[in-house]
């Protein structure tokens, strides 16, 4: 690399994972360093949660601790990748890809095509997206992509369904990972998906990496399918996140609803049932669902006639961890579209893997957890949570309930040292303002969704982001309906001096820790109330017997 592509690289901001690539250690590592040395360097940008760091800070302390390792090929590729795409890294992974099964250079810049083609002498064309895959998946690039599995899902999801179907669909396929993993090796796979640079990246690594020619359209595959009347023998799915902008005033009378017209907010039982639409006699149909899916009064009717028509066969609750949307559990429903009248299931196994680990391995057990009969589902509720048919093992209830019990109590405590020491100070932070559009023109920040990101080392991302959430900021992005919706092009922050946006960044982070072990703690004793509730009414925990009061009497 010449002197002018590592004053490019220097100017980088990289994740924590980045960092622990870049030394060669674990993420957790790299959180002990953060806690141990004083002199680790501080976030240059992100949130408290996922913090950036300059590149050029982070090798001088990796140098001067002696930790540092050569940084591979791969990284840099990947860093100068993201510098080239910043705004849609996939459009970058797109590019490589089409340029590797395709030979098109028009639209990578010179240092990145060396770097890709320096890589691919060091491995292979297809470990290249493979390798380059696994690390978007893995960060907060993809939060920009309406279809984006993680691997952690699509090693269950593989693991959970049919390996010997001979055709697959998955119609919101993203990057391809969840298709070419489901099946059997040889199946023929077709899928559809919104965003044209993801077909283009999962289109060239099926050619790369499978040796296989998938047939990949774009499109929305709710208000435009591009595969009518196409029925496969597996159809998975992994749904973008929920909305009611799902097109169901345009699809009023779509004959995809064989069970019901989806309600306005359920796109979930549209995206289901688009998959059953294309899932052929004796098929298995798997689409991964949020755990209210399961109970939701809005989705009763649907899933009454699901049960009531014998097509659901099984419900597996997941451990927290592999949504790429949110923290939350998932369930993995299963449906099998009959041969026959008679070829209908008659009760629906029930499966709860929420305390397996989220890497896996994944085997389901001989027996399920439970078989409830169809009759037995068809309540008020028409409940198909797990957790409510599930007779729970309450043999370690009352070391959870103890564990859970003294977390508590230390959370509690560091809760109070947690806000920031704030004094009085005067009725304005500052009389000169910026417009954040200003910034943004001039190249200084980067608009992400919600959030703002300093790419200038004049400016604080935390300072940033506390103030676009002040008051006055917040009543200009607010509709008159009440609606709060972000417009951060039209907000305004203080003028202040780098010294000045660092201490207010750093007290905005506090702040932010502060909410977050708040809401840890509601988490944490909504666990522990239920934990006791539980222990009571089974019986393997009772309250103490409260000791006998002490005979101060003095003796005869």
């Amino acid at each position: 690399m010449d002197s002018s592509d590592q004053s490019v690289s220097d100017e980088q901001q990289v994740t924590a994972a980045d960092v622990a690539r870049l030394a060669g250690v674990t993420r957790a590592a790299v959180s002990n360093w953060r806690r141990r040395h004083d002199d680790f360097p501080s976030p240059s940008g992100g949130t408290s949660s996922s913090p950036l760091f300059a590149v050029s800070q982070i090798r001088a302390w990796l140098d001067s601790q002696n930790k540092g390792v050569e940084e591979s090929t791969e990284v840099q590729l990947w860093q100068a990748l993201r510098a080239e795409y910043p705004a849609h890294m996939l459009r970058g992974l797109a590019d490589v890809a089409e340029y590797l099964a395709e030979g098109h250079t028009e639209e990578l810049g010179e240092p990145t095509l060396r770097l890709v083609r320096s890589l691919v002498e060091e491995t292979s064309p297809s470990h290249v997206t493979s390798a380059l895959t696994t690390r978007f998946l893995n960060s907060h690039e993809r939060s920009g992509t309406a279809s984006a599995s993680t691997t952690r899902l699509t090693r269950a999801v593989a693991a959970l369904t049919d390996r010997s179907a001979t055709s697959v669909l998955d119609p919101a396929c993203g990057t391809g990972s969840l298709l070419f993993a489901v099946g059997a090796p040889s199946a023929s796979r077709t899928g559809q998906d919104i965003d044209p640079d993801a077909v283009r990246f999962a289109q060239a690594r099926s050619a790369l990496e499978h040796d296989e020619t998938a047939d990949i359209r774009v499109g929305d595959s709710l208000r435009s399918d591009q595969w009518p009347d196409h029925q496969v023998e597996l159809v998975v799915c992994d749904p973008p996140p929920a909305t009611t902008d799902w097109g169901r005033e345009e699809l009023l009378m779509d004959p995809r609803w064989e069970l019901a017209l989806p309600p306005r907010a359920e796109s979930e039982l549209a995206w289901l049932q688009h998959a059953y639409a294309h899932t052929a006699p004796g098929g298995q149909t798997a689409v991964v669902m949020s755990t209210s899916c399961a109970y939701r009064r809005t989705g009763r009717r649907i899933r009454a006639d699901l049960v009531r028509r014998g097509l659901l066969t099984d419900v597996i609750a997941l451990p927290a961890g592999l949504a790429a949307a949110h923290a939350q559990p998932v369930h993995l429903w299963l449906l099998r579209r009959p041969v026959s009248d008679r070829d209908s299931a008659s009760a629906v196994r029930m499966w709860d893997l929420t305390s397996a680990p989220p890497d896996g391995p994944w085997q389901l057990p001989e027996e399920p957890d439970a078989e409830v009969p169809l009759i037995d589902l068809l309540g008020d509720a028409v409940d198909l949570n797990p957790a409510r048919h599930v007779t729970p093992d309450v043999s370690d209830l009352p070391n959870a309930f103890a564990d859970a019990h003294e977390k508590l109590r230390a959370l509690a405590g560091r809760l109070g040292d947690g806000l920031p020491p704030l004094t009085a100070g005067g009725p304005a932070v500052a009389e000169s303002r910026v417009r954040i559009a200003d910034l943004v023109d001039e190249g200084l920040v980067n608009v992400d969704g919600d959030s703002l990101r300093a790419v200038d080392d004049q400016l604080d991302t935390d300072f940033l982001n506390g103030f676009l959430r002040s008051a006055s900021n917040t009543r200009r992005s607010t509709s008159t309906s009440g609606t709060f919706r972000t417009d951060a092009r039209a907000s305004y922050v203080p003028k202040l001096s780098v010294e000045e946006q660092r201490r207010y960044g750093a007290a905005f982070r506090a702040v932010a820790d502060f909410e977050r072990q708040a809401r840890e703690l509601s988490a944490l004793a909504a666990t522990a109330a239920e934990l006791a509730r539980e222990g009571l009414t089974s019986g393997v925990l009772r309250p103490d017997t409260p000791a006998a009061p002490e005979d101060t009497s003095a003796p005869e």
